[in-house]
């Protein structure tokens, strides 16, 4: 098992030095760092939350509930219960690999594992993804490229490793797995307006 973890953690360091540190360049300097920056989505956060308030009333409030429940479950079980028995070390942090990090943002003194922003975003994703998905076959894969642009910068920028965005990732989809079947099994959007379905087309 040891043997194993050591493997998994040196394929872990070989994949964040390329996408950190090899695979970079001038453009991606300047875009990347915005995929992940919460300023960057909030006006897609707000609208999500007004367009479901106007158009669902009480089913659309609801689903503002559990949208911001999934966020929550999901950044409390990344950030306060897992990162601090972990004590992981972000790149930026790491005195080993200081030298070679290509660090674009503040690195921040949090521990790194898993990520909160890879599994916050997934979380939503899914969640989204699970109580939408009768209204467009675009909405799963537009959804999952979306949290995983976020999770890619993460490590592009060299505040976290490629695991860290993974399990970050797979922790934020269960969260979000379990709230978008609780909220379609108590409230469902299956009697929405036909005019609201109009306007997401």
């Amino acid at each position: 098992m040891q043997k194993l973890l050591e493997t998994l953690i040196g394929w872990d360091y070989a994949a964040w030095y390329y996408l950190n540190t090899v695979w970079q360049n001038d453009v991606l300097d300047a875009i990347v760092p915005y995929l992940r920056n919460q300023w960057t989505w909030a006006p897609l956060y707000l609208f999500l939350l007004l367009f479901m308030t106007i158009n669902f009333g009480r089913k659309g409030w609801m689903w503002c509930v559990f949208f911001l429940l999934t966020f929550a479950i999901a950044d409390q079980l990344s950030a306060t219960l897992i990162k601090p028995y972990v004590h992981r070390l972000r790149p930026c942090n790491n005195p080993y690999l200081q030298q070679f990090v290509h660090l674009l943002v503040p690195c921040g003194s949090g521990y790194s594992f898993p990520s909160s922003h890879a599994a916050n975003h997934f979380a939503l994703a899914v969640f989204g993804s699970i109580t939408w998905q009768r209204h467009g076959k675009w909405i799963w894969p537009a959804s999952l490229l979306w949290a995983a642009s976020v999770a890619y910068a993460q490590v592009y920028v060299g505040v976290h490793f490629p695991l860290d965005v993974v399990c970050g990732g797979i922790l934020g989809a269960l969260a979000g797995i379990v709230t978008g079947k609780v909220y379609n099994k108590v409230y469902g959007l299956h009697k929405e307006k036909t005019e609201a379905i109009a306007s997401v087309h």
